[in-house]
């Protein structure tokens, strides 16, 4: 067996991921753990979660893919780098040896929505700058409210730290770091590169309380020996900057270089890619990351995604009903099947409702045009992005469960006109793998993609369907006009 293998680690708030692939992105072992849930007992709208519990899940994972590396003749010397990403927006406060003082405020947790306006105002000169507005889950204003609600704990705090630098922290000793993916929602200024001075003149956050921050991939050190001990990995490997869970998960798809997009199809619908330069929208429909060779990475997501499948058919497996739709395709719907009020991309309309039009009584029919529905939105989306000056390539990299079905690939190939390619490994844990190689295998994050990305099925438009979605699609825009949707 290869000595060159890279570990992947994911954080969720469900469970923990490890991944181990050789320099070929093969996988050569792997654990999953699923996490206790979030605490119940609290007010509306707060989440919170015990680092510690991301800690002992990951522990366990990393000592059950050492141990079947060992069943299959490998070592935990064997692993040259490992990276790990998380949840985007999560903070945890720490004291000065890197222990939790609180319970993590998760991305979800939008108790700082009292404090938001004040936030906004200090950053505005950074919101116009770098084209986003802050919300309540970024991790900017959750700390800002600590300060206010929580002073004596803010006090206490030695820094506020994401949930991917507590286990590099855990990992490998050193809590004072992290990466400009998870710092961009705590107010880090990308283009200048540090942190900006209303945080600490304007909300009063002395800077010394947030990290140093370096590039994804960077190497940061090696694993301590009081972690080697706790996992079974070994203190010979290196530890690289990490990233946020979105952004690992565009990397594990294949679209690392400008031009570059993937569409992931889940509950929702969320699309990223790579630009030569910054994207700004002025309905702030989407934002950009930074990339660690010096492009930009736009992404946006939708309401709207698979959830109809899941809510209308939840005792039934969808793929029988993706095959025997498959006869009314292309369909004479029109649909858009979003599961509840409100949409925010690729337009922002808060009223917006789902509908079905035209006339059929078959339900297998009104199955075969959300499936439709969503590649309509899906084309949108690109259509929004193009206008703002993205650079859109031949092939959509399509992850995520909608993209398990090469009929409904086949349906938003013809819909798009691009080429849709579903990588064998298209998850954040892959992609943290490949963060892993980027700096230490490989030259550079593209290098790294470039070799251990494996595309298992690539799926062209079809030509006389693409000439009826043409139409079909026009007709989705339309109606879209006429409810107030879009302008």
């Amino acid at each position: 067996m290869t000595a060159n293998l890279v570990m992947g680690i994911d954080v969720g708030t469900q469970g923990v991921r490890v991944l181990v692939v050789d320099a070929w992105g093969k996988p050569h072992a792997s654990a999953s753990l699923a996490l206790s849930p979030a605490s119940t007992d609290l007010p509306p709208g707060w989440h919170e979660q015990k680092p510690e519990s991301w800690w002992m899940g990951v522990k366990i994972c990393i000592s059950e893919t050492i141990a079947e590396l060992k069943e299959k003749g490998a070592h935990a010397e064997d692993i040259i780098a490992l990276s790990v990403d998380s949840t985007s927006g999560t903070i945890v406060p720490i004291d000065k040896i890197g222990r939790a003082l609180h319970p993590a405020l998760m991305y979800n947790d939008s108790r700082s929505s009292s404090v938001l306006p004040r936030v906004r105002q200090a950053g505005v000169n950074l919101e116009e700058k770098l084209g986003y507005a802050f919300k309540s889950s970024f991790a900017l204003p959750k700390i800002v409210w600590l300060r206010q609600n929580e002073p004596t704990l803010f006090e206490r705090s030695a820094r506020f730290i994401h949930a991917t630098d507590y286990i590099i922290g855990r990992l490998g000793g050193d809590f004072s770091l992290s990466d400009h993916s998870n710092a961009l929602k705590t107010g880090f200024d990308l283009i200048d590169y540090r942190w900006p001075d209303f945080i600490e003149h304007e909300l009063g956050i002395p800077l010394e309380k947030v990290p140093h921050i370096v590039s994804p991939g960077t190497p940061i050190g090696r694993v301590s020996a009081k972690a080697a001990r706790e996992t079974g990995l070994a203190t010979t490997t290196q530890i690289v900057a990490g990233m946020t869970d979105g952004t690992a998960s565009q990397i594990a798809s294949g679209a690392v270089s400008v031009g570059e997009w993937n569409s992931t199809l889940g509950t929702t619908l969320v699309i990223k890619g790579i630009s030569k330069k910054l994207l700004k929208d002025p309905r702030g429909r989407f934002y950009c990351h930074l990339h660690p060779q010096g492009a930009w990475m736009p992404g946006g997501a939708s309401n709207t995604g698979a959830e109809w499948i899941s809510q209308e058919h939840p005792d039934k497996n969808p793929s029988p009903l993706v095959a025997q739709a498959a006869q009314y395709l292309p369909t004479k719907l029109i649909a858009y099947p979003l599961m509840r009020q409100g949409e925010r991309f690729p337009f922002v309309a808060p009223e917006a409702q789902g509908f079905i039009e035209g006339i059929s009584d078959n339900p297998l029919e009104h199955f075969a045009a959300k499936l439709e529905g969503v590649a309509f939105l899906e084309r949108l989306a690109y259509e929004v992005l193009k206008k703002l000056g993205a650079e859109v390539g031949e092939t959509i990299y399509a992850t995520g469960g909608g993209a398990r079905s090469d009929l409904w690939l086949s349906v938003r190939a013809s819909v798009l006109g691009h080429q849709m390619a579903r990588p064998a490994l298209g998850e954040a844990a892959m992609g943290a793998a490949i963060l892993a190689a980027s700096q230490t295998l490989y030259p550079n994050l593209d290098e790294a993609a470039r070799r251990m990305v494996d595309v298992e099925t690539v799926i062209d438009p079809i030509p006389h369907w693409e000439l009826i979605y043409e139409e079909r699609y026009q007709q989705f825009c339309n109606i879209c006009r006429s409810r107030g949707y879009i302008a």
